[in-house]
């Protein structure tokens, strides 16, 4: 993701601190608007959505059983209305204005001079920030498949309300908004950090916290509809490619690039997905194959823009097995109940794209080449420790933030879990009174 706001200089952590209550810098009228990119990035803009109203609700719907399948299409489109309006209000404030190191300050609550005509580069601020808001639209709907089929709708909407700004806004601001790893070097270019390790971190310690569902892992507990769950994968699928070649901000050979090396890594991901499963258990699942898309999709975004073909093909090879393995762990090893997979998968996916950007991109290795390290990186070394402090510390905010905030939604909701005997029942009748089929 381009970065169009001005870093602050080194100063003092205490100094900083005030800008938290002061204005930000108004973005920049000089230069002209480009047709070509913004005609591009409304595109991508409704591809990102697209992501996850219908093609994350469709996947994940598919994959609960049938007496929870409203539940989860309607957590997904809720949190969608839910972010929007933040983000309007107040959390792209937190995310991309000037405020300090840590945070944005509240100059642009709810987009306060943002007029057609200012701009972001060379494209409307307006699309800017729709873009983005897309972007934490599906960050918080990722997490929904750790407590599937057992968290109250109160509690999911209690719990999006406090971690957007609270977890996604200062990540955002630190990696795409001028804070402390922009001006580290760190390589993200859609959202390894931002969305992909806060997800996946975020799910695990929901998984954790909330308990297994009645049953698992004994009972088996099967996707009702892989058929739903496919095309929810294809729309995934599509819609990356406004995730990751949209993140150039511009219609330019950088998004051509992170376009080819996004479809190269889901194809590699979800073959070695497959492998995995037919050596392992002696014939290829449907659900392998598109999970193992989604492996290579979460693990490439965050080096999609400093990778090239061949090193994309490594990552999403890579991804296949390593996430393959990190399912296995979770679920069969640690017994933790992550529902539909999402710290396995998004989270070790985000890890793994965000390491292997360090090393992918350095111009020195071949066919493996990528595009070279950030200004003022000069070694593969330097930019992997950059890597590996982005990495660390978001997992550890994210932890610890998220352990937090789910404890005060418990007490704000009186409960994050439903009864064993709503459990029983299905979210669908106890939270929203519908049934998903009438059969």
């Amino acid at each position: 993701m381009q970065n169009f706001i001005k870093p602050l200089s080194s100063l003092p952590v205490l100094l900083l601190l005030p800008g938290l209550l002061m204005p930000g810098l108004a973005w920049s009228q000089t230069g002209e608007l480009s047709h070509g990119n913004t005609a591009w990035i409304l595109t991508a803009t409704a591809l990102v959505l697209f992501m996850t109203l219908p093609g994350l609700s469709l996947f994940y719907g598919g994959l609960v059983r049938t007496k929870n399948v409203l539940s989860v299409l309607m957590q997904c489109f809720a949190i969608a209305c839910v972010a929007s309006l933040m983000w309007f209000a107040f959390v792209y404030s937190l995310s991309f204005s000037e405020g300090n190191f840590l945070i944005g300050d509240l100059s642009k609550a709810f987009f306060s001079g943002m007029s057609k005509s200012t701009l972001a580069g060379d494209i409307p601020e307006t699309l800017f920030a729709m873009f983005q808001m897309t972007f934490v639209i599906i960050t918080p709907a990722l997490i929904v498949g750790a407590f599937a089929e057992r968290m109250k709708f109160s509690s999911v909407m209690v719990f999006t309300i406090l971690w957007i700004p609270l977890v996604y806004a200062p990540v955002c601001h630190w990696v795409w908004g001028g804070g402390w790893l922009a001006e580290m070097g760190l390589f993200d270019f859609a959202g390894g950090t931002v969305v992909h390790i806060t997800a996946g971190v975020a799910a695990l310690v929901a998984a954790i916290m909330i308990g297994k569902r009645d049953g698992f892992p004994t009972t088996p507990m099967l996707p009702h509809n892989m058929t739903m769950t496919v095309t929810g994968a294809g729309m995934l699928w599509v819609g990356w490619f406004g995730f990751n070649a949209g993140s150039a901000l511009a219609a330019n050979e950088d998004a051509a690039m992170a376009m080819l090396v996004t479809h190269l890594s889901a194809a590699a991901g979800s073959l070695a997905w497959m492998a995995m499963e037919w050596v392992k258990f002696g014939k290829p699942s449907v659900l392998g194959i598109v999970t193992g898309m989604v492996a290579g999709l979460g693990t490439i975004t965050p080096a999609s823009g400093f990778v090239g073909p061949a090193g994309a093909v490594l990552i999403g090879l890579s991804a296949g097995v390593i996430c393959f393995f990190a399912t296995q762990l979770i679920k069969r090893k640690f017994y933790i109940d992550d529902s539909l997979d999402v710290f396995p998968v998004h989270g070790v996916g985000g890890i793994l794209g965000t390491l292997f950007a360090g090393i992918l991109s350095s111009p020195h290795l071949g066919i493996f080449s990528g595009h070279g390290y950030a200004d003022g990186i000069e070694t593969m070394a330097g930019q992997f420790w950059v890597q590996l402090v982005g990495v660390v510390v978001t997992i550890v905010f994210t932890a610890v933030v998220t352990f937090i905030l789910l404890k005060l939604t418990s007490l704000i909701t009186g409960g994050i879990r439903v009864s064993k005997e709503e459990e029983i029942q299905g979210l669908d009748l106890v939270m929203h009174e519908e049934s998903g089929y009438k059969l």
